[in-house]
């Protein structure tokens, strides 16, 4: 009795199927095409026996240039079904690679992140080398197709002549196929552990990169290189591996195919020997058993092919089919910035439980590095709902029954780290181009030297990751982004860690006039900050242990003074 699971159809064939479908259309006019194409070739030694028949026969110039005028039809429509067949199987390959593309990349900028234990370097070799193999069942099938079509004719002109030709052909296409079926399957399972090695490597590159400035800080680099020296030679060693395979497998089918070409021309020539078929016969099988190879070798190397397509399908389906981290409600915050955090319990954080009104600017003061972290985390709706106790309201709505898209249109939590991209200063400030508040955003985050330093001013040219900013450069351009966005609420995570006390002053004043009126959380250590804002809460230990102004913390909690003053 079969079980649920094995009735279950698997992923990757659900991909291959989907792209198969969508395909239809293309595949059938490529199939037709290449199967003209694999017919003329087939029919081009068929001819010559005929036309040595004929001419033997007759001995006339008439039947000679008939003949050679058959030839050329043969020849020019093998050359236009090649040309234009390929161009329509090609064309919807690469539209095909670039919709999986797509697809993984939207799965990958989800609002709600997918339950699949991959890296980004993974998911990034998913997007390109997995889709692009798998969208290759689309040329795959008709190629298939067209050479099965090359073999069935020549069976059929090699059994006319004499029916032990024609079995001859069909049996060694059938053996040569069963052998490299099973062949196949190891080809498949070796790719599939390639590419997942290739990937592992890709995202330790990626890792490495994010890193290198720290790495190169405290002399780690080298201890790096060795790190990924030893995940990119398991997937060299693999690779080999698969080189191995593929060419046991090309070696396999190329040495099956010439048996068979050999076979059909020697049992050809000792029937021509006894008479049993004529020179004209002879002569179409000798040239049958030559151009019989090309078809035999694709129609040999497609259940590899198929093999490969089906392992990067079964790899694609880990992103697209995983299930999202948390299921999010369909609602949308209410109009207004209250922000209400109600006895959370969540890795470092215990029982913590505050509230800020709308309108208001509140500094958080956090003794511990790691219990900010966790609360910027949940505040961004980085950890599911229900992976903590306690519950965040917005606007006075459980953070669990709104849209995660909804909520981050709302609040904007700004980390400390926050990413820098390739383009202009402009594009990373307003990646929308949206944006009404950049002159403003710009201004207080004293992003204003930086514009002014270069010619280009905004449009000037940033280089992946910010290579040519400061820290302190990056920093205040991550502010800009921030500020710009113009959210209901904003929370700041150590906006100002990398930038002088003088500048620090500046930002804090600057933040607080920008967004008056609008409510404001910023996680942080900075006395400028702090003395900013309209109020100060004290993290210690997960929960908050004092609420009072800056200047009156300073003067009444000694640990308070110890913990922020520089």
């Amino acid at each position: 009795m079969t079980t649920p699971d094995t009735q279950r159809p698997r992923p990757g064939s659900d991909i291959l199927r989907t792209a198969l479908r969508r395909n239809i259309g293309a595949m059938a006019w490529g199939t037709v095409l290449m199967g003209l194409y694999q017919a003329g070739e087939t029919a081009f030694p068929i001819a010559l026996g005929m036309i040595v028949e004929h001419t033997m026969r007759d001995r006339s110039l008439g039947a000679l240039g008939l003949s050679i005028a058959a030839l050329a039809v043969i020849i020019t429509t093998v050359s236009l079904s090649w040309r234009f067949g390929m161009r329509i199987l090609q064309k919807a390959n690469t539209t095909e690679a670039h919709r999986w593309r797509v697809k993984v990349a939207a799965c990958g900028l989800q609002p709600v992140a997918r339950d699949v234990d991959l890296k980004s370097g993974e998911v990034l070799t998913i997007a390109t080398e997995d889709a692009d193999q798998t969208a290759d069942i689309i040329e795959v099938v008709p190629l298939l197709i067209s050479s099965l079509v090359a073999v069935l004719v020549a069976a059929v002109a090699l059994g006319l002549a004499d029916i032990r030709l024609g079995l001859l052909v069909i049996v060694g296409t059938v053996a040569i196929l069963s052998i490299l079926s099973v062949m196949s399957r190891r080809i498949g399972s070796s790719t599939q552990e390639q590419q997942a090695r290739v990937a592992r490597a890709g995202a330790k590159v990626a890792d490495l990169i994010i890193g290198l400035r720290p790495l190169h800080g405290f002399g780690g680099n080298h201890a790096a290189f060795r790190s990924y020296r030893k995940v990119s030679t398991e997937a060299k060693h693999q690779a080999i591996t698969v080189a191995k395979v593929n060419g046991v497998y090309a070696g396999t089918a190329l040495a099956l195919n010439a048996i068979l070409a050999a076979a059909v021309t020697l049992t050809a020539g000792w029937l021509a020997f006894d008479g049993r078929i004529t020179i004209g016969d002879l002569v179409m099988a000798v040239g049958l058993a030559q151009f019989i190879m090309e078809p035999l070798k694709l129609f040999s190397e497609m259940p590899k092919y198929v093999m490969i397509a089906r392992a990067s399908a079964e790899r694609m389906a880990l992103v697209l089919t995983a299930p999202p981290v948390t299921a999010p409600g369909p609602e949308r915050p209410a109009a207004g910035g209250d922000l209400e955090i109600d006895c959370v319990r969540y890795g470092s954080l215990s029982e913590l439980k505050f509230q800020v009104s709308a309108g208001e600017f509140v500094a958080i003061a956090v003794y511990q590095p790691r219990a900010a972290a966790d609360l910027a985390s949940i505040l961004a709706v980085n950890v599911p709902p229900d992976a903590y106790d306690g519950v965040v309201r917005v606007s006075g709505q459980e953070i669990a029954d709104l849209s995660v898209e909804a909520v981050r249109e709302h609040i904007l939590v700004n980390p400390y780290d926050g990413e820098i991209f390739a383009g202009s200063l402009r594009t990373n400030i307003d990646p929308s181009g949206t944006s009404r508040t950049v002159p403003e955003a710009v201004e207080a985050s004293m992003l204003t030297d930086v514009v002014a330093l270069h010619r280009e001013g905004l449009d000037y040219g940033v280089r992946d990751r910010g290579a040519n900013l400061s820290g302190g450069q990056r920093q205040r351009l991550s502010l800009a982004r921030a500020l710009a966005a113009d959210t209901d609420v904003l929370v700041l995570h150590d906006p100002t860690t990398a930038v002088d006390a003088v500048t620090e002053q500046l930002i804090a004043r600057n933040v607080a006039k920008l967004r008056r009126g609008r409510t404001t959380v910023v996680i942080t250590s900075s006395p400028a900050l702090l003395d900013a804002a309209d109020r100060v809460l004290v993290l210690d230990d997960g929960v908050i242990t004092a609420e009072d102004t800056h200047r009156n913390l300073l003067a009444n909690d000694e640990n308070y003074c110890l913990a922020v003053a520089r």
